[in-house]
Formats: structure tokens, C-alpha cells, sequence
């Protein structure tokens, strides 16, 4: 069954937190959601990615409950 998934990418203190971006999946399992969301904090984390230094990504699901997180603390 196909479910919707929201990928949240946070920004560090420094740069005032919060959510930088939101990127709406849908997607027929969790782990095809997870792995998205590890390939958008891969990026996020590139030296030549533009705007604040990414933090965390995390994925919630449908009802806004967090499933997964990365952070650079990880």
C-alpha cells in the first residue's frame, strides 16, 4: 500500500534551526522512504550544496509522528 512520507531536513543552531525544507514522498514501504531521506542528507551535506548547513533529516509519517532520524552527531 502506497503511503505518503514527509523528509525534513534541519538546519544547525548556528544557522537559527528549524526546518529548512520539506519534501513530500510517496512510497510503497518505510525503508524506501528511510533510504530517500539518507540520500537527501548526503546531499544536504555536500561542501557545495547551497543555503544553512543541514543538521539533522528526519521522516515522519502520515499523521505527523517521526519514524527515522540522522543527525551529524550520529
Amino acid at each position: 500500500m502506497i503511503e505518503v512520507y514527509r523528509i525534513e531536513t534541519i538546519a544547525s543552531e548556528e544557522f537559527g534551526g528549524g526546518v529548512v525544507r520539506r519534501i513530500m514522498v510517496r512510497a510503497d514501504s518505510f525503508e524506501k522512504a528511510k533510504e530517500r531521506a539518507l540520500k537527501v542528507f548526503s546531499l544536504a551535506r555536500r561542501p557545495q550544496s547551497h543555503g544553512p548547513e543541514i543538521e539533522a533529516v528526519r521522516v515522519l509519517n502520515g499523521a505527523g509522528y517521526e519514524l527515522f532520524s540522522i543527525s551529524t552527531r550520529d
